[in-house]
């Protein structure tokens, strides 16, 4: 198989959008290094697909009919109830983003969309012994939300309200 079979076929792989598949499984199926797949996605993100790296793997960039910003601010013991507030709202999370005060934005993929993906996320987050981004900024970060519909994000605001982490200046 040609590198542009592989990437013809990681395509059709990803052609459903509830489809995640992280660079190992690829690398496992078409027999090949993790490194080769990462190569793969750059080069088809080059060509202008819309393919993007979560914690659970590659997916198509899902397209919610709406989305916006959302500031929050808690500390790392409260990541899981923000996330599980969130999603139990009907909204996925996108992103999360920080305003540092050297890098300027920086931002990381989440598209933690259900129940178990904020399951997935905590644990990697524990098991790596890695920080979240919102430790660089006492906590205060922001995600990128998509939603079908208003009300969804009304009650995800509700939740994070009852929760008091909504940064609401």
């Amino acid at each position: 198989m040609t590198g542009i079979q592989r990437q013809e076929a990681i395509k059709a792989a990803l052609s459903n959008p509830d489809t995640v598949i992280s660079a190992n499984k690829f690398a496992k199926q078409f027999k090949v290094s993790r490194q080769t797949i990462v190569g793969d996605i750059a080069l088809l993100r080059a060509r202008g697909e819309q393919i993007i790296a979560t914690p659970q793997g590659y997916r198509y960039q899902m397209k919610l009919q709406q989305h916006t910003i959302l500031v929050v601010q808690h500390t790392a013991v409260q990541i899981a109830d923000e996330l599980m507030a969130l999603v139990n709202a009907g909204v996925t999370v996108a992103d999360v983003q920080v305003d540092h005060p050297v890098y300027g934005l920086l931002k990381g993929e989440l598209a933690i969309q259900n129940t178990a993906d904020v399951k997935q996320f905590i644990y990697h987050l524990e098991q790596t012994d890695g920080e979240a981004l919102s430790t660089l900024t006492n906590g205060l970060h922001m995600h990128q939300i998509e939603y079908e519909d208003v009300a969804d994000l009304e009650q995800a605001k509700t939740a994070l309200r009852q929760l008091n982490i909504l940064y609401e200046n």
